[in-house]
């Protein structure tokens, strides 16, 4: 037999009233539990809204374009419930739960091995929850549901479901990974907290609540300088060539509405960076022990916001040209600065990079966007005065600064990484090779 079932939104942590921007199923269609329904977005992200029953839409209750919020009537589900009963097995009377029998009395070695057994067990690491962002995860009810009841952050959690939502699988996993590390894994150093001041006794003050991104960022970057070994090696790049190539391609370009940046040019560089040392494209593992290469060349950049630093991640560098780079770094540019940079156009980043080219600024040390292992800074371009054995003549140097995690990348390899970008920098032949 059959029974209409009503759908509503779930749990979506701290949104309300967020939009409808697409309806991923129609009347008549059959769905599973976890399949999405809608699509919604809120001032900072769009996320899917999952099924929480199985059935044949019967009706769909919102449009595009509709406010929505937990509790919020989504569609009517057919559902078939003939088969529920015979999923249930019953209960025989001569099935009763055997009644243990009293435990012997122990010996007095048994006892004492018994007590050194208790002592000795180490107890399961603590983990804290970040309840600020734990209800933003990307998890169905029942998932966040299981998390909690296990004191899982499943904003430490990476999916592997649809869209990378959080499974059940993937929290029993990051449990049995939480159980194999120590106690301490670097977030408690052991340093007094910092003092609370009241400024207010020392003149006018005026206190801003930090943005979102902003709180999520210091926390990232913290953590990653903490327990990341940083060495940052220094170089400049002779783009004098490059700048001429680069101006002269525009301009030729100019009807088309492309503009190539040096940006581009420098991805490539570091595409052909990462081919020649393949230490600089892996991640370590989570125990510390393996190193898990990569043979795919995602490129996060750095870009700023009203709101703070977003990196999004541009896929398949090495398969895409100069001039779909300068279109396809143009676009997420406007979505990052417009808030409609999706969670997974930020993920999958290989190495990233952070240009201040246009600020200013003659070096810097950035931080390293973990679980990659390295970071290039870009500072400003300018003329100098360069050496060429007979003579000074002006150069247009552009400053680099190349942080790597040393636990991966020894200092001679960074070297050779940093100089090796130069090189290609200093002849744009070598980037059409």
């Amino acid at each position: 037999m059959s029974k209409m079932i009503e759908v509503f939104v779930p749990d979506i942590g701290d949104f309300d009233e967020v939009e409808v921007i697409e309806i991923l199923i129609a009347e008549g269609d059959s769905v599973a539990v976890e399949d999405s329904l809608i699509t919604v977005e809120s001032d900072k992200a769009t996320m899917e809204i999952p099924s929480s029953h199985a059935g044949v839409v019967a009706k769909v209750k919102v449009n595009i374009g509709d406010k929505v919020s937990e509790g919020s009537l989504l569609i009517l589900l057919d559902a078939d419930t003939s088969d529920i009963a015979e999923k249930i097995p019953e209960t025989k009377a001569e099935e009763k739960p055997a009644i243990p029998a009293e435990p012997a009395t122990p010996t007095p070695a048994q006892a004492k091995k018994t007590v050194a057994l208790r002592e000795t067990k180490k107890a399961p690491p603590t983990i804290n929850i970040d309840h600020d962002n734990f209800k933003k995860a990307h998890a169905s009810p029942v998932v966040r549901k299981f998390a909690r009841e296990l004191g899982v952050d499943l904003t430490k959690v990476s999916g592997t479901g649809k869209h990378e939502r959080i499974l059940k699988e993937n929290v029993k996993n990051y449990v049995k990974q939480a159980l194999k590390e120590p106690a301490s894994s670097g977030a408690n150093l052991g340093l007094e907290p910092m003092p609370s001041v009241d400024f207010s006794q020392w003149g006018d003050i005026e206190t801003k609540k930090l943005s979102k991104i902003n709180v999520l960022t210091g926390k990232f970057m913290h953590r990653n300088w903490v327990t990341i070994p940083h060495v940052t090696q220094f170089d400049e790049a002779d783009i004098t060539e490059l700048e001429v190539f680069r101006k002269k391609t525009n301009a030729d370009y100019a009807d088309k509405g492309i503009k190539v940046t040096l940006l581009s040019f420098i991805m490539k560089a570091v595409v052909m960076g990462l081919k020649q040392y393949p230490r600089f494209n892996s991640s370590l593992d989570v125990s510390g022990e393996t190193l898990i290469q990569k043979h795919y060349y995602n490129i996060g950049i750095a870009v700023a916001t009203a709101d703070g630093l977003v990196v999004p991640v541009i896929r398949d560098v090495d398969q895409k040209s100069l001039s779909d780079l300068a279109i396809e770094l143009r676009e997420v540019s406007v979505k990052a600065r417009d808030k409609k940079l999706k969670p997974s156009e930020m993920q999958g980043g290989c190495f990233t990079i952070s240009s201040l080219g246009g600020i200013g600024g003659s070096s810097f040390t950035p931080i390293i966007n973990a679980p990659e292992v390295a970071i290039l800074g870009v500072s400003r371009s300018k003329t100098q005065p360069v050496w060429n054995g007979s003579e000074f003549e002006p150069r247009l140097m552009c400053p680099l600064s190349l942080s790597y995690d040393h636990r991966v990348i020894d200092g001679a390899e960074g070297a050779a990484f940093s100089t090796y970008l130069s090189k290609l920098l200093s002849d744009v032949r070598f980037l059409l090779m």
